[in-house]
Order: structure tokens, then C-alpha cells, then sequence
């Protein structure tokens, strides 16, 4: 097997040609990324659900919209907690209960008592369920076009407007990748 780039806190966007109806438009935040396969949430899946009916003691912590995402369809009755910590916290200084992912963006322990985090979060979003992929099958989808791969911002995990974030990403490209924020959402009707 070739050796595998880690592709960790960077950003999965959708190309207007992925098919599946899971990741139409998506924006996905690389959680994990090894030889062993891939893990994400999709940054821009706001469900009905308000984080304070499935877990009460989060919901205060939590920006707007304060709902439940779907991080993705793979285990929709788990739950992850993604927070960003201001100046993400120096490795010996990382608040207990959060363990970094990229940057000033990790993942929370959800088991964890959230006063432990409280005063250190700067943003926090709670998903049901993740996307996930098996060993290759993500580098196989990045040949077939299936996704754009870009850097992420701390600001995407808690975007106020996440139905806006996949025309958001792509726009703030430095390349011809932010005309394809302008592609239509049906092209048989253009």
C-alpha cells in the first residue's frame, strides 16, 4: 500500500458531480486520516433536533443554530461534540476533556462533565453520526473528482449560516475553484 497523506482538519467539499445524496453540497471536516481509513462530519446538515433534548448539560455551551448536525450516515445514534478553543490551547495547556485535531479545533469528550470546558470554548457543535470511509476509498473518490480538498478555518465548525457554507468555503478559494461556488443547484434549469 502507498503511504497515505494525512489529510486530518482539512475541509472535503462536494464537487458539483458526487452523485450520492448523503454528500450533496457537502463540506466535510477531516477528523481522522490514516493508512486505516478516514472519519469526518459534514460541517452543513442542521437537523430539527435541539442539542438540549438529547444532551441537556451541552445545550448552554453550544452557538446557533443550537441544534444536533448530521455529521454524516454512518452510526446516526452517536454523538461527537467538535469545539474550537481560542489560541487552541498549547499541547500541555489543552483544556481536560478536549483533544486537538487540527489547529485550535478538536473533539470533546462528551462523557465529560461540561463545566471542565466551559470557560475554554470559544465554539462547540454536536453532530449524530459521522461520514466514514475504509482504507483507499477516500484517495479513490479524491481521483474519481469526487471531492475538492482545502484548508479549514475555525470559524467553518460554527458558521451561523451552514446552509451557506458550501458556496462560503469554495468563494474564499484563491484558485478557479471559487467560480464553482457560483455553479447552479440544478443545471438543467440554467
Amino acid at each position: 500500500m502507498t503511504e497515505v497523506s494525512s489529510l486530518t482538519g482539512r475541509l472535503l467539499v462536494a464537487t458539483p458531480a458526487l452523485a450520492d445524496p448523503n454528500f450533496d453540497r457537502a463540506v466535510v471536516l477531516l477528523l481522522d486520516h490514516d493508512e486505516e481509513g478516514s472519519l469526518g462530519v459534514v460541517l452543513n446538515r442542521p437537523t430539527p433536533v435541539d442539542v438540549g433534548d438529547i444532551l441537556e448539560g451541552w445545550a448552554d455551551l453550544t452557538g446557533e443554530p443550537g441544534v444536533v448536525f448530521q455529521g454524516g450516515p454512518v452510526s446516526l445514534d452517536s454523538a461527537l461534540g467538535v469545539a474550537v478553543i481560542p489560541g487552541g490551547g498549547s499541547a500541555d495547556r489543552a483544556p481536560l476533556g478536549w483533544r486537538r485535531v487540527h489547529g485550535a479545533i478538536g473533539l470533546v469528550d462528551l462523557e465529560a462533565p461540561p463545566e471542565l470546558l466551559a470557560s475554554a470554548l470559544g465554539s462547540l457543535r454536536i453532530f449524530a453520526g459521522y461520514a466514514g470511509w475504509g482504507p483507499g476509498q477516500l484517495e479513490d473518490e479524491l481521483v474519481e473528482g469526487a471531492w475538492y480538498v482545502v484548508e479549514s478555518e475555525p470559524g467553518d465548525v460554527s458558521s451561523p449560516s451552514p446552509e451557506r457554507l458550501w458556496r462560503e468555503v469554495l468563494r474564499r478559494q484563491r484558485s478557479e475553484l471559487a467560480m464553482v461556488a457560483t455553479y447552479p443547484d440544478d443545471p438543467s434549469l440554467n
